[in-house]
């Protein structure tokens, strides 16, 4: 018994513990699993007897185990049949994988043998191919099949001792003078206690015969016919074929107006109605009159002349009247003989004709048979009366013969009767790629192109700036050609990416080609550029100096008082401040965007002031109620996110005038202004 076997056989004890109420043991199970691998089933989709997980999975791995001992055997007896595994070598498939595996460990346990060299194998290979090459190496050896070896009978006195060891030793099957033996079919574990089943069909100790499969039982085998009983016999439980009784199991074809009678192999259709006297049955049921007038004495005494009658006959006196076959001689004196075959119209048409005496018979040429009740030659239906061994595909009867024809995608051999395939590809079928396959051919089409629903032979173009996706395909613009597309952006201000079919917004403002003058600050934006001038108010002067405008960049204009202007102290703006940035049309538009912030230290964190309190506010230019501003606090800063709330159609450019109002006890002590200048761009890129 292999290790899978001992494997399965623990686990069916340990999910015989965890599974009690189902109704089929885990034996059933296992049982029902070995049955299917014997006959080859796929263990993988077999059909439940349980709806229970562990039936299932008993039934699997019992199924898989006799498979993988059937396809070693196998592989064994390749190598001890041939002395190669070169026989296995045309298959890549598991099944013959695993067999050359058996084989090729077989084989080393052999040469272990011939080379006088210990058959425990001490290279590094897995325990099965150990347990084989084992096996091979020590066929037939004395004491490998498991028996006991005879002992010597020792001296009565001595018998109680045995007996005692005997018990001390704690045998699993019998003990010989204390040493422990196991019954024909088992043989020793290392234990020397345990008994375990000798696999006979995995050492090749069996005595099957060719035509019959080794199946390993406890303790012994059996040997399973594999060869077919053939037509007519059924395998029985006890391995012999016997007759199938047709009439018994309905399956004869036998008409109404006939009675089936079972035959060894077969059956007979005998009709049910029986002629009367007079009459002769043919072999379709009919009652043909038997002409009792041509038996060789004769029915009528000497010199009484015999008429046949339907189902009878007469005996007149004899006068001078001929029978079929015969006419008056000229004289009118007796009955001679016609000879139907005299003349180049004889009675065979065309047949060679044999003249008889009172008849005739027809030598029929090849591809007619005679009929002696029409006596004719009739053409032999040759597709009829030998069905599928004549053409491989068609067969069509012709007067005297028959012609084979060939299916469509096939060309009829050089011998009239098999059947080739036909090269449809040879004939340039298709209008762009051509693959023949056995008994017609495929068209399929180079990249770009698509096979035409309407023939199936025609390549289209596929056009995939129509396709659903389509529009996600180029960014800007998708121009289809030929078995390719084409992706376009939009001159002057976008270039093609790398990848072909994205749009690099170009900025003018790096590559020097825009046209703001000096005065003034370039700002790119998305497919262009905006040429900026901030100029601040009167009693307020610029912070710092900022030449070029991004989005990061912050314009600060903050309050500078004429001495004793006292309007101009009074006045709670303390800065204006100036910002700009650009924005796409957003494709998808599903949440809210964040595209300001406008970050100011906590109250905490202001000296010399009572706890104001931050408020921001949109004054103007807010487009459709498109942005909005909310408060957050991060990182000890309190923020005020400006966020895109609606979607803009681009182009569209405005100024978000916003407010950072300080509120101490409800009064707004003073103010900042952030002017954030917005420009929509028409792309969503």
């Amino acid at each position: 018994m292999d290790l899978s076997v001992i494997v399965l056989l623990s686990l069916c004890g340990f999910l015989r513990g965890q599974e009690t109420t189902d109704p089929i043991s885990l034996d059933d199970c296992c049982k029902d699993g070995k049955e299917r691998g014997q006959e080859s089933q796929d263990c993988t989709s077999l059909p439940l007897i349980s709806e229970s997980t562990t039936c299932r999975i008993a039934q699997e791995q019992c199924c898989t185990a006799v498979l993988e001992d059937n396809i070693c055997t196998s592989g064994i007896n390749v190598a001890k049949d041939q002395g190669s595994c070169d026989a296995l070598l045309s298959s890549s498939t598991c099944e013959t994988k695993t067999a050359k595996t058996c084989c090729e460990c077989c084989l080393l346990g052999r040469a272990a043998q011939e080379r006088g060299l210990s058959c425990d194998l001490t290279l590094a290979v897995w325990y099965q191919c150990g347990l084989v090459s084992r096996a091979c190496c020590v066929d037939r050896s004395p004491n490998s099949d498991g028996k006991p070896a005879p002992e010597l009978p020792k001296a009565q006195g001595d018998a109680q001792n045995t007996e005692d060891q005997c018990k001390a030793a704690g045998c699993s099957q019998s003990c010989f003078n204390g040493s422990c033996a196991c019954l024909e079919g088992y043989k020793l574990k290392a234990d020397m206690k345990t008994c375990e089943d000798i696999n006979e069909c995995l050492l090749g100790s069996h005595h099957c015969r060719g035509g019959e499969r080794c199946i390993n039982t406890l303790g012994s085998y059996r040997c399973q016919r594999v060869i077919s009983c053939g037509t007519g016999y059924e395998l029985t439980d006890n391995n012999k074929c016997e007759d199938i009784d047709e009439c018994e199991t309905g399956t004869h074809n036998c008409g109404a107006e006939l009675e089936c009678q079972n035959t060894a192999g077969s059956f007979r259709c005998r009709p049910r109605v029986q002629c009367g006297v007079g009459f002769i049955q043919d072999a379709l049921g009919s009652c043909i009159d038997i002409n009792e007038c041509l038996s060789v004495t004769g029915p009528c005494p000497s010199g009484h002349m015999c008429f046949n009658t339907v189902g009878s006959y007469t005996c007149q006196r004899h006068s001078v009247t001929c029978g079929r076959g015969y006419h008056l001689n000229a004289d009118g004196s007796r009955c001679v003989d016609i000879d139907e075959c005299a003349g180049p119209d004889n009675s065979c048409d065309g047949h060679g004709c044999i003249n008889l005496v009172g008849s005739y018979r027809c030598e029929c040429r090849a591809g007619f048979i005679f009929n002696s009740i029409s006596r004719s030659c009739e053409d032999i239906n040759e597709c009829r009366s030998y069905s599928g061994r004549l053409c491989a595909h068609n067969c069509e009867n012709i007067l005297g013969s028959y012609k084979c024809s060939c299916t469509m995608g096939f060309k009829l051999a050089a011998d009239g009767r098999n059947c080739d395939d036909l090269n449809e590809c040879e004939s340039s079928p298709c209008s762009q790629e051509c693959a023949n396959v056995y008994g017609s051919y495929q068209c399929y089409c180079r990249r770009g192109y698509q096979l035409s629903d309407a023939d199936g032979i025609t390549c289209e173009d596929i056009d995939e700036c129509a396709l659903p996706t389509g529009g996600h395909i180029c960014s800007y613009r998708c121009h289809n050609t030929g078995g390719i597309f084409l992706c376009m952006c939009r001159d002057m201000v976008y270039t093609l990416a790398p990848n072909g079919r994205s749009c690099q917004d170009i900025d003018e403002c790096v590559t020097s080609t825009h046209s703001c003058s000096e005065s003034e600050s370039c700002f790119n934006i998305q497919g262009g550029y905006k040429c900026l001038n901030f100029d601040c108010p009167a009693n307020y002067r610029r912070s710092g100096d900022t030449p070029r405008v991004d989005r990061a960049d912050f314009i600060r204009c903050v309050k500078s008082c004429q001495p004793n202007d006292i309007s101009c102290m009074l006045n709670p703006i303390l800065s204006f401040s100036h910002t700009a940035i650009s924005l796409p049309t957003f494709r998808e538009f599903n949440k809210p965007e964040e595209i300001v912030f406008l970050r100011s230290p906590t109250p905490s964190h202001l000296p010399h002031m009572d706890s104001p309190e931050i408020v921001y506010d949109i004054l103007e230019g807010n487009v459709q109620n498109s942005f909005d501003i909310i408060k957050r606090l991060d990182h000890g800063m309190i923020v005020g996110v400006v966020r895109q709330v609606k979607p803009l159609v681009g182009p569209v450019s405005s100024v978000l005038k916003l407010a950072m109002n300080y509120v101490t006890n409800g009064v707004v002590s003073h103010r900042n202004i952030i002017n954030v200048h917005i420009y929509v761009s028409e792309f969503w890129f």
